[in-house]
């Protein structure tokens, strides 16, 4: 297992990440237990779990499971997040000092622990100013409550904003951001890539096989069916499987990735779990297995490394495809000038 620095910070993580939003919920109690035992002895220390995963479940899980490792603790880096609901008054949600003083008490005693080493704002709150979710986080982390914070589903320049903020209110910065990132969904790199390098904030993408698209359980033109992200949300799922059974660029993407797969002897959530901890920022990729037997497929990707030529061929063909302004090639020309210059 590869370890990478956690962002700016000086913690360690290993490069793959084991999420936890399936315990409870399509994973029993017995199920994660095992999954995280697997996990760490393949060298994994890095798990991330959230408080709206099973509405606290998860969290519960991973507190439970701890405790049958009292030693182990030193050797884990534990992330949980906060901002949607866990209630239905109007300050059980968002990123105001109200709900994340509530919310992180209640997520530090369903886990059994004294502290959280990374704490992540699930989503942006445009109702609550940056200022004051900042200013909780850094005296957070002076009160010994969380080692770390970090950001999940931003954009570039709330980002920015929060960096800046911080950098100018001597508040302790950010270290990571949560984007959904894969071969599909490539969006993120036009504004908040950057944006996070910039920072030098680490990516910890999520759905790094784009809901099971990349690991070749869907095929064209048939219906999804059993347990899987698509078959049990039937209405979200079968929209999901219209927009990409039409569309001839995942296919493509998925054709590269199965011969590349079938080339090196792996599997094709191997290879596509494999571009994403190769790309620029990326810390940790966070895997949701639902089963020891899909962690120790995604686990094997830990040993793949990609050539740069293989490399190139999946981000080819995966390209986002965008007009020619702001994020097209005219606008990059606009955005870039050669050291020699001339015209």
């Amino acid at each position: 297992m590869e370890y990478r620095k956690l962002g700016n910070s000086g913690a360690v993580v290993s490069a793959y990440c084991l999420g936890a939003m399936t315990f409870g919920a399509e994973s029993d109690e017995a199920t994660s237990f095992r999954l995280m035992d697997d996990y760490v002895a393949a060298g994994g220390n890095f798990i991330d779990t959230a408080n709206v995963y099973s509405a606290g479940l998860s969290e519960e899980i991973i507190g439970r499971w701890l405790k049958t490792k009292p030693t182990g603790l030193r050797d884990l880096v534990i992330t949980t997040k906060g901002r949607f609901p866990m209630g239905d008054g109007p300050n059980h949600l968002g990123l105001s000092r109200k709900n994340l003083q509530e919310a992180l008490d209640a997520s530090l005693k369903r886990l059994g622990v004294e502290h959280i080493d990374l704490y992540q704002m699930h989503g942006f709150d445009a109702l609550t100013p940056l200022d004051e979710t900042l200013r909780f986080l850094d005296d957070a982390i002076r009160n010994g409550k969380i080692a770390y914070y970090g950001f999940s589903n931003f954009l570039g320049w709330q980002l920015t904003k929060a960096v800046w903020i911080a950098k100018a209110q001597g508040y302790q910065p950010p270290v990571t951001l949560q984007p959904q990132y894969n071969l599909l969904v490539r969006d993120i790199e036009h504004e908040i890539v950057p944006a996070a390098l910039d920072a030098q904030i680490g990516l910890l993408p999520w759905s790094p096989l784009g809901g099971g698209w990349l690991s070749g359980k869907y095929k064209r033109d048939q219906m999804p069916t059993g347990a899987t992200r698509l078959g049990e949300n039937p209405k979200r799922g079968m929209e999901a499987f219209d927009k990409r059974n039409g569309n001839a660029v995942t296919w493509e993407v998925i054709g590269a990735v199965e011969e590349i797969a079938k080339a090196r002897g792996a599997s094709m959530a191997q290879v596509a779990l494999a571009w994403v901890a190769a790309q620029p920022g990326v810390t940790s990729v966070i895997l949701g297995a639902r089963t020891t037997e899909q962690l120790k497929d995604n686990l094997g990707a830990a040993d793949l490394q990609l050539s740069a030529e293989e490399v190139a061929r999946l981000s080819a063909i995966s390209k986002p495809q965008m007009a020619d302004y702001p994020y097209g090639e005219g606008g990059i020309a606009q955005r870039h000038r050669n050291i020699e210059g001339g015209r």
